[in-house]
This record gives C-alpha cells, structure tokens and sequence, in this order.
C-alpha cells in the first residue's frame, strides 16, 4: 500500500501477504522494470562482440546449411514442394526461439540473485523477460527466411495471415517449458547441466531437419506428444503452402500439451516463488 512520510513524498509499505492479494496487479505496476530487464539483457549479450547482433542470424543460418545438406542432398528427403533451405529454416525459427528461452530462463533467476534476494516485485518477471529477448533474436532471424524466399523466387500464400496464431503457440510453450526450468534450477543446481541436454536431445526428435510427414501414419500422434512437433508443422503449414499439409490430431494434442505447459508452468514457479529469496 502506498502512505505518506513526514515530508510528503509517497512511500511503498510492504504488508503481510501483500504480495498473494496484489501479485497480478503488481505485474503491472512493474512493467518498467520489466522493460529494464529485457532492454538490459539484450544489450549485454552483444556487448563486446565483434560482430554484434549478426550471431542471431549466424548460427541458424550455419545450423540450416549442415541440415539442409545432410538431409536433402545426401539423404534426400521430401522438401513438401518447396526449396530444402526454407523448409529447414522454417522450423529452425520456432525451435531456436524455444531452445533460447529453455537456456536463457533456466539461469535467469540465477543471474538475478541479487535483485531476488533484496527486492520485492514479481518474480515471474525474471523469466518472461528472458522469453522476450529470445523473441527479439527470433524476430532478427526472420531476415534470413525473408531472404531465402527472395533468393528462391518463393512467394507464400494465404496461409502466412494464420503464422502469428503459431507464433503465439510457440511463445506460450517457451514460457510454459522456461517457467519450469527457471523454479527448478534454483532449487536443484543440476539442471544447469540438464537444461543444454535437453535443448541438444529435442533438435532431433523434433521435425527440424526433415519433415514430419515421413514419421510412419501410426506413430505420428505419438511423436506428437514433443510440443515443439504441432509448433513447427503450424509454422512450416502457414510459410510453405502448396504441399504442406497439417496432421490435425498432432496439432491438437501439441496445443494441449503446450496450455498444459503454460498453467503447471505458472503453478509451480508461484508455488516455488516463496522460496527463491532463500535459497538463491
């Protein structure tokens, strides 16, 4: 609650369970800070390198190349009627969004130890910002995809208008994943070691250098239970068209999994977030 000192100037006074009444609120009420964190990190990751924001747009470029010649030309897979690049690169997009926000929250609370444990605000803020500075490298990496299309003379059709319903899939399985890792690491440092396993494993089994619709008819709503499947088919549906085609049941059960991701996610960082100021 806010009072009034001896002189005048508006003070914060911090009550006893202030912070279970008020905490949805106080996510607002601390959005500068919010813009701090996100603005603050993603001038850090640049700073000092000599090529700046350019490693957004080096890595998955790299990371397309070796895909796109493994995978097309000496496995030859089906490129859905599109160039192999952009079916590459339309999957790398989703998946290095996820992948950065797994590794950027997983240390987020960590590397803002100082702050948790000597200031009140929300802690869900820590890591959602960190979801939003990966979403800025998903945003500069974009380019690349916008370039391949130039490159290749390839013009998407109607079904690019539903890519920001995938996009936001996608932002709420990264936040639903981060929110998890980021509680759990501060009460179990090993998952500093588990969190780039993770990321490394998931690149292959999800859909990133192939298309998913080689997986055998009766195992596809099985591999559907990795979310990031029904996230990347949705981006490659909506950027690709023509051939591309859409495993419904996959998808459905990929959006299940990623609401169900989003509420334990939310559940448990607030069950946890009691707990961080001490432990950390």
């Amino acid at each position: 609650m806010k009072s009034q000192d001896i002189s005048g100037q508006a003070e914060l006074i911090i009550e006893a369970g202030r912070a279970e009444k008020e905490y949805w609120k106080d996510l607002w009420r601390y959005r500068e800070l919010f813009y701090f964190l996100a603005w603050r990190d993603i001038l850090v990751r640049y700073k000092q390198t000599i090529i700046g924001i350019a490693w957004a747009l080096i890595r998955p470029f790299l990371t397309m190349v070796v895909f796109t010649f493994v995978f097309g030309k000496l496995a030859k897979l089906p490129s859905e009627g599109a160039p192999y690049p952009i079916l590459v690169f339309a999957a790398m997009l989703p998946w290095q969004f996820f992948s950065n926000s797994l590794s950027e929250c997983s240390n987020s609370l960590i590397s803002n130890a100082n702050l948790i444990s000597k200031v009140y605000f929300p802690r869900l803020i820590v890591p959602v910002s960190a979801v939003v500075v990966s979403f800025v490298d998903f945003m500069i990496s974009g380019i690349i995809l916008i370039g391949l299309m130039a490159w290749y003379d390839f013009v998407p059709g109607w079904r690019i208008l539903t890519l920001p319903l995938f996009i936001v899939i996608a932002f709420f399985a990264a936040t639903g994943a981060g929110l998890w890792f980021a509680a759990l690491n501060v009460e179990y440092r090993d998952f500093r070691y588990i969190v780039p396993f993770t990321v490394q494993f998931g690149l292959y089994i999800s859909p990133v250098g192939f298309s998913s619709s080689i997986v055998p008819e009766q195992w596809r709503l099985l591999y559907a239970l990795n979310p990031m499947v029904g996230v990347i088919d949705g981006f490659r549906w909506a950027i690709l068209g023509g051939e591309s085609t859409i495993y419904l049941p996959g998808l459905a059960l990929s959006v299940a999994l990623v609401i169900f991701l989003q509420i334990t996610g939310i559940w448990y960082f607030r069950r946890m977030e009691r707990t961080f100021a001490d432990v950390i």
